[in-house]
Formats: structure tokens, C-alpha cells, sequence
């Protein structure tokens, strides 16, 4: 599995960025997927995770209400709708494929993952 994330790019405060993540082959064979950053000089850190079917997500409480992950398994795609953007969230962005079907924070439980995309947010 090949997966490219695409969308970063710089904005300001307040704004509003959409993530993409596209996957080489299916995902839908039953692979929970999420996203990941990594701020500089920081750990990577969960921000978002949705179950095969799209039925379960879970968001870092740092994001929660603000960003929205969804999927397209037709079309092997995953994406995150980030609003309201504050300068904290300025990282790089990782998409990961998980190892079960399931919605899951911890990154161990990934198997796959994307080159990134940066997110830098203005103040």
C-alpha cells in the first residue's frame, strides 16, 4: 500500500484547510485509517481516526470540534476538514493505514504510512 497525503499549504488563524489522502490500492479491505502530526521539534501526536465503515471516529481532544475525518472507499481516499485553525496546529500531517478494522488512536497499531503533508498556520 502507497499512500500520499495532499492538501497543506499556509493560512492564517481561523482559517480553513482539507486534507487528502490518497491510497494505492483498496483500503476498504477492511482497514480502520487516521491521521497523525508531527509538530517541529515535537513528538507525533493522534489527531483523528475512522473505522473501515466509517461508522466509529475518534479525535484528540486538542482537535475535537473543530476538525472532521471522513473516507472514500470507492475511491480508496481519506480525508480531514480542519477549521478554525489556530497557529498550534501547524505540523506536519501523516495519514496511516491501521492494522485492524477498527478506529484506533495509538500509532503502534498502524502499519502503512504517508510521506505527509505541512499545515502552517499564521497567527
Amino acid at each position: 500500500v502507497q499512500l500520499q497525503a495532499f492538501g497543506g499549504g499556509l493560512v492564517q488563524a481561523g482559517g480553513s484547510l482539507r486534507l487528502s489522502c490518497s491510497a494505492s490500492r483498496r483500503t476498504s479491505s477492511n482497514n480502520g485509517m487516521g491521521w497523525f502530526r508531527q509538530a517541529p521539534g515535537k513528538e507525533r501526536e493522534f489527531v483523528a481516526a475512522i473505522s473501515w465503515r466509517g461508522g466509529d471516529t475518534y479525535y484528540a481532544d486538542s482537535v475535537k470540534g473543530r476538525f472532521t475525518i471522513s473516507r472514500d472507499n470507492a475511491k480508496n481516499m481519506l480525508f480531514l476538514q480542519m477549521n478554525s485553525l489556530k497557529p498550534e496546529d501547524t505540523a506536519v500531517y501523516y495519514c496511516a493505514v491501521a492494522r485492524s478494522s477498527a478506529a484506533t488512536r495509538s500509532a503502534e497499531r498502524y502499519q502503512y504510512w504517508g510521506q505527509g503533508t505541512e499545515v502552517t498556520v499564521s497567527s
